[in-house]
């Protein structure tokens, strides 16, 4: 049995069209189906509006589909909750406490105990290479560091499923593909189930156990394309470019589609 399943999911709003004189329905997506195996890292690319944004909140409970249903465990998903936890691309954090008590915060909403909760934190801090800073403010911090912290608030709270979209677009290259690495290391050792969106080929391929290539608006899986490398796997690495054809050759004909 597959640890998430989106079986048939579909969203639509209704646009207000001619001065607020008459509504249409628009589509997000439509008849979205993916399977995630139990520690499987997937990710989702596709053009630029094409609701991969959307299908991810679905998954996390931050909004209901129109139609279809999200499974977990076999049991349907109708609300937010602690098993599945989102890495927004914004890092989120609070500027004004510590990078310790920010790490610390899910936990001490869920009433744990300040000891055990300060030595979950420095344990994923030390993870993520930042017991050094667990004093600092955040607004001390670079963008990568602080997506760093954010990831390892999330851990933290120790999900079942992690929710990322496009927490690294922001960054500059350099950090990125150290980041890159590092998430592989992180999943190895923490065996979590990861769902990423990204609009970056290269990120997909060097991330993803298989990736989910979405059609233009609105948005379905055109294609999975499964990646059987090596880890960790490196940006530049000349095996992965067959791989990242597969993956482009799926988005070419929605781009342009989407262009005309």
């Amino acid at each position: 049995m597959a640890k998430l399943e989106a079986r048939n999911i579909g969203k639509h709003f209704n646009s207000v069209q001619g001065g607020g004189q008459s509504q249409q329905q628009v589509s997000a997506i439509d008849n979205v189906n993916l399977s995630i195996e139990d520690g499987q890292f997937v990710c989702l690319v596709g053009p630029s509006g094409c609701g991969k944004t959307t299908f991810l909140n679905i998954l996390a409970g931050l909004d209901r589909p129109s139609e279809g249903e999200v499974v977990l465990d076999g049991k349907p998903v109708t609300e937010t909750g602690p098993e599945r936890v989102m890495v927004f691309q914004e890092n989120a954090l609070f500027p004004w406490l510590r990078v310790i008590d920010n790490v610390e915060f899910g936990l001490m909403v869920k009433g744990v105990e300040k000891a055990k909760r300060n030595g979950i934190a420095m344990q994923y801090l030390e993870m993520m290479q930042l017991t050094k800073f667990a004093d600092a403010y955040t607004y001390q911090l670079s963008g990568g560091m602080k997506q760093r912290v954010a990831i390892a608030r999330a851990l933290a709270i120790d999900p079942e499923v992690l929710l990322m979209d496009e927490p690294f677009a922001a960054l500059d290259s350099q950090t990125r593909d150290l980041l890159l690495v590092e998430l592989q290391l992180i999943w190895a050792r923490t065996k979590k189930t990861i769902v990423f969106i990204t609009h970056n080929i290269t990120e997909s391929v060097c991330l993803g156990d298989k990736v989910a290539v979405f059609t233009k608006r609105p948005g379905t899986i055109k294609k999975e394309v499964a990646v059987d490398y090596r880890r960790p796997r490196l940006p530049e690495d000349d095996g992965l470019r067959e791989y990242q054809r597969k993956v482009l050759d799926e988005l070419k004909g929605e781009i342009a589609a989407k262009e005309l």
